[in-house]
C-alpha cells in the first residue's frame, strides 16, 4: 500500500469484478465492442440530429443530442477502466484520477437523470397540450433547461467528490469495485463515514426520487391523454414515441436505486448492477431511440441514402 509521509494514500487498486480467468479475452473483446459501438451509435445520433433541420429545431431531439454526449462521456470514463480489469497486472489508479472519475461519473450521471426528466416533461407538453406546445417549449427554453441540467449535475458531482475525499485515506488501498464510486471508496476511509453515508443517501435519494416522481407523473398524464385518442394509429404513434423513453428510464433507474438507496452492504450484485448505468444504458440508448423512433429512423435513412439532401431540407 502506498502512502504520503506514511499517512495518506497516493494510489488506489481497483479489484474489478470477479470472472473466470479462461474468459478474460472474451470479456475484454466484449466490452471493447460495447465501448466502440456506444461511441459510434451516439455519434451517429448526434450527426443525424445536427444534419436534419427538422430534428435539431425540435426540443425533443435537442435533449436527445445532449443525452448522446452524456452517454459518450459516461462510457469513456468507466468502460476503458473496466476493460483493464481483464488484462494482466495490477489495476492501479492515482488518487487524483480516482477523484476525477468519481466527480465526472456523478456529474454526468445526475445530468442524465435531469435530462430524462426534461424529456418526459417535453413529451407531456407535446401530447397533453399539443396546441400550446410550440409556445410552452421554445428553443430558448429548451436550451436554458439543458444548461440548468449541466449546472445542477456539476454541483451534484462536486458535492459528492468533496464530501468523499475530504476524509483521510491511510489504508488499505484496494477498492472492491471496477471504478471509483462512493460506497466502495468510503469503505477505505480512516474516519467515521456516517455523515457521508447519510448525505449521499439523502442527496442521491432526493435527485433520483424527485426525477422519477416527475417522470412517473408525466407519464400518468400522457397515458390518460393517449387513451383518449380515438384512432388506433394515433395511439400507436404516441405509444411508440414514449415507449423508447420509458424503456431507457427503467433500465437506468432500477440499478441506480439498487446501488445507492438501500442499507450499506458489500453485495457481489453491486458490480453487476453498476454495469447497467455505466456500460449497458449508454450502449442501448442509440439502439432504442433509433429502433423505436420513426422520425429518427426516417432521418437516418435519408442521411445514409443521400447526405446532400439533409442540408437542403
Amino acid at each position: 500500500m502506498e502512502r504520503v509521509n506514511n499517512t495518506l494514500l497516493t494510489v488506489f487498486i481497483l479489484t474489478g469484478i470477479p470472472y473466470p480467468l479462461r474468459l478474460r479475452t472474451l470479456f475484454f473483446v466484449f466490452f471493447l465492442l460495447i465501448y466502440i459501438l456506444t461511441q459510434l451509435g451516439n455519434l451517429l445520433i448526434l450527426i443525424t440530429v445536427w444534419a436534419d433541420p427538422r430534428l435539431h429545431a425540435r426540443p425533443m431531439y435537442i435533449f436527445l443530442g445532449v443525452l448522446s454526449v452524456v452517454d459518450m462521456g459516461i462510457s469513456s470514463i468507466i468502460v476503458p477502466r473496466l476493460m483493464m480489469n481483464f488484462t494482466l497486472g495490477v489495476k492501479s489508479i492515482p488518487f487524483g484520477g480516482c477523484v476525477a472519475q468519481l466527480y465526472f461519473y456523478h456529474f454526468l450521471g445526475s445530468t442524465q437523470c435531469f435530462l430524462y426528466t426534461l424529456m418526459a416533461y417535453d413529451r407531456y407538453l407535446a401530447i397533453c397540450q399539443p396546441l400550446h406546445y410550440p409556445v410552452l417549449m421554445t428553443a430558448k427554453l429548451s436550451a436554458l433547461l439543458v444548461a440548468g441540467a449541466w449546472v445542477a449535475g456539476s454541483i451534484h458531482g462536486a458535492l459528492q467528490a468533496i464530501l468523499t475525499f475530504r476524509l483521510p485515506y491511510c489504508g488499505p488501498n484496494q477498492v472492491d469495485y471496477f471504478f471509483c464510486d462512493i460506497p466502495a471508496v468510503l469503505r477505505l476511509a480512516c474516519a467515521d463515514t456516517t455523515v457521508n453515508e447519510l448525505v449521499t443517501f439523502v442527496d442521491i435519494g432526493v435527485v433520483v426520487a424527485s426525477c422519477f416522481f416527475l417522470i412517473l407523473l408525466s407519464y400518468i398524464q400522457i397515458i390518460q391523454a393517449i387513451l383518449r385518442i380515438r384512432t388506433a394509429d394515433g395511439r400507436r404513434r404516441a405509444f411508440s414515441t414514449c415507449g423508447a423513453h420509458v424503456t431507457v428510464v427503467t433500465v437506468y433507474y432500477v440499478p441506480c436505486a439498487f446501488i445507492y438507496l438501500r442499507p450499506e452492504t458489500n453485495s457481489p450484485l453491486d458490480g453487476a448492477a453498476a454495469l447497467f448505468p455505466t456500460a449497458i444504458t449508454p450502449f442501448l440508448n442509440p439502439l432504442i431511440y433509433t429502433l423505436r423512433n420513426q422520425e429518427v429512423k426516417l432521418a437516418l435513412k435519408t442521411m445514409l441514402r443521400n447526405p446532400r439532401t439533409m442540408s437542403e431540407v
